[in-house]
């Protein structure tokens, strides 16, 4: 629980120090391209976003990094090939495995 809390903080002020952005960000309508250029930690929160979403509802409360950062990887990889998809298109095959 620890870690989980450690995470929620560390991405909470990552994204309060950075210059003033959008508080709502509508994954259905960013692209890959956008996700892409969007930096290392709007990259990062995405990938955990997305990790969690997808995950099954009476999971065990952990965190998987090696399992973030593979399916993330993915994630971008996919993306490369397709810039102009959705990102949750392109994430919902890779998530859901």
């Amino acid at each position: 629980m620890k870690i989980l809390r450690a995470l929620a903080v560390g991405i909470a002020l990552t994204a309060a120090s950075g210059p003033a952005q959008a508080q709502i960000l509508d994954l259905s309508k960013t692209s890959c391209r956008d996700f892409l250029t969007g930096g290392k930690d709007g990259i990062m929160i995405i990938w955990s976003w997305l990790y969690g979403y997808y995950a099954d509802q009476d999971a065990d409360p952990i965190i998987d990094f090696s399992k973030v950062t593979a399916k993330g990887q993915a994630l971008a990889e996919a993306c490369q090939k397709t810039p102009d998809k959705d990102i949750i298109s392109v994430a919902e095959p890779i998530y859901e495995k």
